[in-house]
């Protein structure tokens, strides 16, 4: 069953509902990963001691250094440190790294801060460079250099901009109006936002594939970066399925990592555009949630044996402590199989190591439908998981990148 609309208003409300049911248990979906994530033992220890150390983003970062740069041009005073209204209330101290005036501009650079969250952003030099000019009143804002350009619709932001969001765009403009309130009545401000490093760190990102080209984006909803935080994982997973949906596509592949979506980019070749790729990393649940809620109308987890089996024991969110693979699990799966398997066969299973190991024993056993039960487990639990509303196939991959199992059987 797919979602669609319908010209009938008791239809479409329903689907609404519905709509809004799903995103309600995708929230529930991000808290318990939150909350139950596996993670380095250095972290856990300073999680529960509550001394996880936040950051600001890079949002932050750029109004901090336009405020800086623009008390530098209005009132020729250099600062070392300036405060920063947050999108939703309070305020943080930032340090200023570095001002430089030209003859008719000044420069001022910030040192991103990310915390003792893993961010690739952390430590980049992000700068803004302020100059007046003669549009009464109006402050316009830009990118530079290493700030990427939107060139794919569904980023919530116009093709050919600049990759400033909406939230960092209201934080400079209410810091250019805080110290130029006055200048403001005869004059304009333009700021320019740049990046030093940000095409180099942007290959890191999901910027390219997005169709965010030549440096990173600058971003911040809250304007603080909470360590390990599921929220900027998911809000990636959203961002890359609008772009899909405004690019006019309804199909999407969700990947479990890099080397399941190289190897699913090979299988599809090139039936599919880049953008509708999509890592949804451990967040299965979550993904397909958002898949329905965005109405795509097909997907297809992609994935190895590990993941995938962890899946089809019913784990939605497959990094959450405890949620190990079950080796006698996989053996009563493999004694589902035809013809049947000898108890021996059921034992080394039940004594593997990894899941990659079982996966060794039922091919030198030539063990066959095992994988496509995996698959099959797989897709009826998450179809189960999102009660309808999207069309779903599952594949695994092996090693080598060959197809191992899927189900339906022939759906690509």
């Amino acid at each position: 069953m797919l979602f669609g609309t319908s010209e009938n208003d008791e239809d479409r409300s329903r689907v609404e509902i519905k709509a809004k049911g799903v995103d309600m248990e995708s929230q529930k979906d991000l808290e318990l990963a939150e909350k139950e994530q596996a993670l380095p033992l250095e972290i856990q220890e300073k999680r529960r001691k509550g001394i996880l150390r936040t950051g600001f983003t890079t949002g932050t970062s750029a109004t901090a250094a336009t405020k800086a740069a623009l008390i530098a041009l209005l009132s020729q005073k250099f600062v070392n440190y300036v405060s920063v209204s947050l999108p939703k209330g309070g305020i943080m101290n930032i340090s200023i790294v570095n001002t430089t005036k030209e003859q008719y501009s000044v420069t001022a650079a910030v040192i991103k801060d990310a915390g003792d969250d893993p961010d690739v952003t952390d430590r980049a030099e992000i700068c803004s460079t302020v100059s007046l000019t003669n549009k009464v009143g109006i402050i316009s804002i830009d990118g530079g250099k290493g700030v990427g350009r939107v060139t794919k619709p569904g980023l919530g932001i116009e093709i050919g901009k600049s990759a400033i969001n909406p939230s960092p765009t209201k934080m400079i403009e209410r810091a250019v109006s805080e110290v130029a309130a006055e200048r403001l009545k005869d004059h304009g401000v333009k700021v320019v936002i740049s990046v030093p490093r940000g095409e180099e760190i942007a290959k890191k990102t999901d910027n390219p594939r997005l169709g965010i080209i030549g440096g990173i984006s600058i971003l911040g909803t809250t304007g603080i970066v909470y360590p390990y935080s599921t929220a900027s994982f998911a809000a990636a997973i959203r961002q890359a399925l609008d772009v899909a949906q405004a690019m006019g596509d309804q199909y999407v592949v969700l990947t479990t990592g890099g080397r399941s979506e190289d190897f699913a980019k090979e299988l599809f070749d090139d039936a599919l555009p880049e953008h509708c790729f999509v890592q949804m990393g451990d967040f299965a649940g979550y993904s397909i949630r958002q898949c329905a809620l965005k109405r795509i109308q097909k997907a297809t987890i992609a994935g190895f044996i590990g993941k995938l089996t962890k899946m089809s024991m019913g784990i939605k969110q497959t990094h959450v402590r405890g949620s190990h693979v079950d080796m006698e699990f996989m053996a009563q799966v493999a004694s589902e199989c035809y013809p049947r398997v000898s108890m021996s066969i059921l034992e080394e299973i039940r004594k593997a190591n990894t899941a990659r190991h079982v996966s060794e024993i039922i091919t030198t056993h030539k063990i066959t439908g095992f994988f496509d039960l995996i698959c099959k487990k797989v897709y009826e639990h998450m179809l189960e998981y999102l009660k309808g509303g999207l069309q779903l196939e599952v594949i695994m991959f092996d090693f080598d990148g060959k197809v191992s199992g899927q189900f339906p059987r022939g759906a690509s």
